[in-house]
């Protein structure tokens, strides 16, 4: 059994209800945290909340606006939510394109600037932001979601620079794609820009550039996850930890 190295601690974990997020909250509940599963869906957030007595949270992130005067109260925050749309620049949907920025950059600003006065004033927190392999490197016919992880990876460095005398640490996780329901939705719009079967996609784009010839699996970003989380991680800032199979080696 884990430690309970978590115990009176609060999380947070956007995107909570399903794939990486869902993950993250059980591993932050396992270690004995309480778990606040934010997410759109009120339905899937309350049940993946009830399955490890934690609390839900329904939210819009794209509707920045409203997260402007946000008060966050939480030790741990996972920024995790997000989607992906596919489509050549000249064809990219320019609200299409906000909106990844909004959801996947904006918000992860507004959330960070409401849980760091809480963090600053225990001497103690912990930012996990789940970026991408897309985070470090390129793919065609994804502009928004490269841009917006790109931008994720600055805004966790600076939180790191701004964090450390006050006991907070910033960091990413890199994974290539990883078995969730956001990588299932992809395999239809990958299958026509390229102009290939679906049943071709995971094979010959989204495994192409790994080593090791496989989706990554949801606990296994968890895990990570929740050692950046603990104490043990105190000297862990600033970072981007890669679990892409070797793609980012290249």
């Amino acid at each position: 059994m884990t430690d309970q190295d978590l115990a009176g601690r609060r999380a947070l974990v956007t995107g909570g209800a399903s794939g990486i997020g869902r993950a993250c909250a059980h591993e932050f509940a396992g270690r004995g945290a309480h778990v606040i599963v934010a997410d759109l869906n009120a339905d899937a957030a309350t049940a993946a909340a009830s399955e490890i007595g934690g609390e839900p949270w329904v939210v819009d992130l794209s509707d920045t606006a409203a997260l402007d005067d946000l008060t966050l109260d939480v030790d741990i925050l996972v920024n995790n939510a997000g989607i992906q749309r596919v489509a050549p620049i000249p064809e990219y949907d320019p609200d299409t394109f906000r909106l990844l920025l909004r959801l996947m950059l904006e918000s992860p600003f507004l959330l960070i600037r409401a849980a760091l006065p809480s963090m600053y004033e225990r001497g103690w927190g912990r930012v996990i932001n789940i970026s991408s392999a897309h985070g470090l490197r390129a793919s065609a016919f994804k502009s928004a979601y490269v841009a917006a992880k790109h931008g994720l990876e600055g805004l966790s460095k600076v939180t790191a620079l701004e964090g450390g005398a006050h006991g907070v640490t910033s960091n990413c996780i890199n994974p290539a794609y990883v078995r969730t329901p956001l990588v299932e939705k992809q395999i239809a719009d990958q299958a026509l820009v390229h102009g290939i079967p679906e049943d071709e996609v995971v094979e010959r784009i989204m495994l192409t550039e790994t080593a090791v010839k496989r989706l990554v699996e949801a606990d296994e970003v968890a895990s990570l996850a929740g050692w950046l989380a603990s104490d043990k991680a105190g000297m862990v800032t600033g970072a981007s930890y890669t679990m892409d199979g070797g793609w980012t080696a290249r």
